[in-house]
C-alpha cells in the first residue's frame, strides 16, 4: 500500500501548494483584489503552504526510502515550526473574521479602519505571538529527556505524542500546552464567534433579501473555513484524549495538515466571485 499511499499524498500536496500559490498571485497581479480581505487571504494560503511542506515532503522521502528515521533536532524543528504556522492560521482566521464584521457593520468607516498601516500590524502581531508561543513548547520539549531509540506512532512529530515519550516528568509540559490551547485556540474561535454575531445581527437588519444575499455571500467562505480549520484540529486532540489511539490521532492529523490547506483555495475560488473574475482574466477569459 505504501506506492498508493505516496501516490495520494504526493497529488495532495501537489495540489496545496498550486492552488494557494494561484491565489497568491491572482491576489498580487490583479489590481481589484488589493484589498484587506484578499491580502488576509494571501497570507493565509502561503501560511497553509509552509504548513503542509513542514510535513509532507519529510513523509514523502521516508516512504520513497523506505527508512521512517528523524533526528532529535529534526523533530523538534519540525514540531516548531508546525506549531507556530497552526498558530498562524488560527489568528489569520480571527483576524479576517474582524475585517468582515468592519466591512458588514461599519461599512463607510472601512477603508479608514482597516488601513494598510493595521492590516500589517495585524500580521505582525499574529505572527510574532506564534512564534513565542511555539518557541515556548520548542523549549519545554527540550528541558526533557528520552530514552534511547524511542518512536514516534505518528508521521509527524506532534506535540502531544513527542511529549508523552519522554522518561522525565511531563507535569508542567502539559499544564503549558492545556493553557496555551486555551488561549491560542480559545481566544480567536471567541473573537471569531463574537464577530460573527454581530455581522449576523447587522445581516438580518437589512430589509431587501438581495441585501442579505450579498453580505452573506462575502462570509460564507470563510465560515466554510473557520469550520473546517476548527472541526479538524479539535479532532486532533480529541481523538488523542479520548481513544488514546495512534491510528486515529494520525487520522486526524491529516484532515488537519493536509485536507484542510488543500481545501480552502477550492472553497475560496468556487464561492468568491472576485477571485473567479480575476482567474477568467488572468486565463484570457478561456474558462
Amino acid at each position: 500500500m505504501q506506492s498508493v499511499i505516496y501516490g495520494i499524498f504526493l497529488s495532495m500536496y501537489l495540489i496545496t501548494v498550486f492552488g494557494n500559490l494561484l491565489i497568491i498571485l491572482l491576489t498580487i497581479s490583479d489590481s481589484h483584489l488589493h484589498t484587506p480581505m484578499y491580502f488576509f487571504l494571501s497570507i493565509l494560503s502561503f501560511a497553509d503552504i509552509c504548513f503542509t511542506s513542514t510535513s509532507i515532503p519529510k513523509m514523502l522521502v521516508n516512504i520513497q526510502t523506505q527508512s521512517k528515521g528523524i533526528t532529535y533536532a529534526g523533530c523538534i524543528t519540525q514540531m516548531y515550526f508546525l506549531l507556530f504556522l497552526a498558530g498562524l492560521d488560527d489568528f489569520l482566521l480571527m483576524v479576517m473574521a474582524y475585517d468582515r464584521f468592519v466591512a458588514i457593520c461599519h461599512p463607510l468607516h472601512y477603508t479608514v479602519i482597516m488601513s494598510p498601516q493595521l492590516c500589517g500590524q495585524l500580521v505582525l502581531a499574529s505572527g510574532i505571538i506564534s512564534a513565542l508561543h511555539s518557541l515556548l513548547q520548542s523549549v519545554m520539549v527540550l528541558r526533557l529527556s528520552f530514552c534511547a531509540h524511542l518512536e514516534i506512532p505518528h508521521f509527524l512529530c506532534e506535540l502531544n505524542q513527542v511529549v508523552h515519550l519522554a522518561c522525565s516528568d511531563t507535569f508542567l509540559n502539559d499544564m503549558v500546552i492545556y493553557l496555551a490551547a486555551v488561549f491560542l485556540a480559545g481566544c480567536p474561535l471567541a473573537g471569531i464567534l463574537y464577530s460573527y454575531s454581530k455581522i449576523v445581527s447587522s445581516i438580518r437588519a437589512i430589509s431587501s433579501t438581495q441585501g442579505k444575499y450579498k453580505a452573506f455571500s462575502t462570509c460564507a467562505s470563510q465560515l466554510s473555513v473557520v469550520s473546517l480549520f476548527y472541526c479538524t484540529s479539535m479532532g486532533v486532540y480529541l481523538s488523542s484524549a479520548a481513544t488514546h489511539s495512534s491510528h486515529s490521532s494520525a487520522t486526524a492529523s491529516v484532515m488537519y495538515t493536509v485536507v484542510t490547506p488543500m481545501l480552502n483555495p477550492f472553497i475560496y475560488s468556487l464561492r468568491n466571485k472576485d477571485i473567479k473574475r480575476a482567474l477568467k482574466e488572468t486565463l484570457g477569459g478561456k474558462l
